[in-house]
């Protein structure tokens, strides 16, 4: 028994000694240090000062087809989207008043000329007499003024006739510019009056219009950039130039167009993201490489002084160029940077 508890005080001396013996042994994993390439140290940068604006496609002008004569509407020969030509026919206004009138001005051209070839008879009768001395000088001078107030009579009447049967000839509706036709919602059939749209064109080059508050659109300069977002212009377009301040302020708001190449046709009237340029500011601007997003979160890895790395949450936004980011949180003026692929 004895010897049994001496065996048993062995062991556990042994344990207590080897415990003792790995505690000294235990080490810390050193800490893995970036390597000097690919470190950035983060300064502010000039940056333009971007505001967002609601702009809209449209074009320079837009030409207003309208009635000039009161009546009905009798044909409309385009639709939305078709292409037409500046003076092409594109409705017709119907006015039977008109067409009545005309007729009435016919039957007086019809008298008048009657009253005019009787008057002309009568002068050359006279002048024959008068030559023969039948008729006195009184009586020539008589007939000759029966004569000229007879033909000025058909002169009116056929004036008169003329201006009716041109205004009959406007119940045609033009088309006052080349370009395509946006709205063309009145139905056959109905009454219009004189000045009434029957159908709205497009006029000029598609331009992006923007509207800016008037305390901030005096730094607005023709041939300024503006960024379009390209996904609402069909990835044909990134940026324009401003080429058109208009100075007269509405609401409060002033207006300016933008052009760019290739801008679509089809979608006129569709809203378009646009960012002006009002001034300058400091920013911390880092290449997008930098950035690790994990679970919608974007990352930075630190280098500390004594070369070590720590990741740091950060809140970014789109940068000058594609190819950068802005950090607007969780960054310093002087703080030095390695990529994410770094480090392991």
């Amino acid at each position: 028994m004895a010897g049994r508890s001496l065996l048993i005080g062995t062991l556990g001396a042994c344990a207590l000694l080897l415990g003792a013996c790995g505690d000294g042994e235990e080490t810390t994993p050193a800490s893995v240090k970036a390597p000097a390439a690919g470190r950035l140290v983060v300064q502010p940068r000039t940056v333009a000062d971007l505001k967002p604006v609601p702009a809209t496609l449209t074009t320079r002008d837009m030409a207003e087809a309208r009635a000039r004569i009161p009546g009905t509407l009798v044909q409309l020969l385009v639709k939305e989207g078709d292409m037409v030509r500046q003076g092409q026919t594109i409705a017709r206004v119907h006015d039977d008043r008109i067409t009545f009138q005309t007729g009435s001005y016919d039957a007086q051209v019809s008298a008048a000329a009657a009253e005019a070839a009787r008057a002309q008879a009568e002068l050359t009768r006279t002048r024959d007499l008068f030559s023969h001395g039948v008729y006195a000088q009184a009586r020539l001078d008589q007939v000759e003024a029966q004569a000229k107030a007879a033909s000025g009579a058909l002169a009116a009447a056929k004036a008169q006739r003329a201006a009716s049967a041109e205004l009959g000839a406007q119940g045609a509706v033009l088309a006052p510019a080349a370009g395509r036709v946006l709205v063309a919602d009145v139905p056959v059939g109905s009454v219009v009056t004189p000045g009434q749209t029957i159908a709205r064109i497009t006029a000029g080059p598609v331009v992006v219009r923007i509207e800016l508050p008037e305390g901030q659109a005096r730094a607005l300069r023709v041939g300024d950039v503006v960024q379009l977002a390209a996904e609402d212009l069909r990835g044909v377009a990134a940026e324009g130039r401003i080429s058109q301040v208009y100075p007269a302020v509405t609401a409060g708001q002033v207006t300016a167009d933008v052009t760019a190449p290739n801008l679509p046709q089809d979608l006129i009237g569709q809203r378009v993201r646009a960012k002006v340029k009002i001034g300058e500011r400091q920013a911390m601007v880092v290449p997008r490489r930098y950035v690790a997003t994990r679970y919608g979160v974007d990352y930075l890895r630190l280098v500390r002084p004594d070369g070590t790395v720590s990741e740091t949450p950060v809140q970014t936004t789109a940068g000058p160029t594609p190819q950068e980011v802005e950090v607007l949180s969780g960054l310093a003026a002087g703080d030095v940077l390695t990529p994410p692929g770094a480090v392991r």
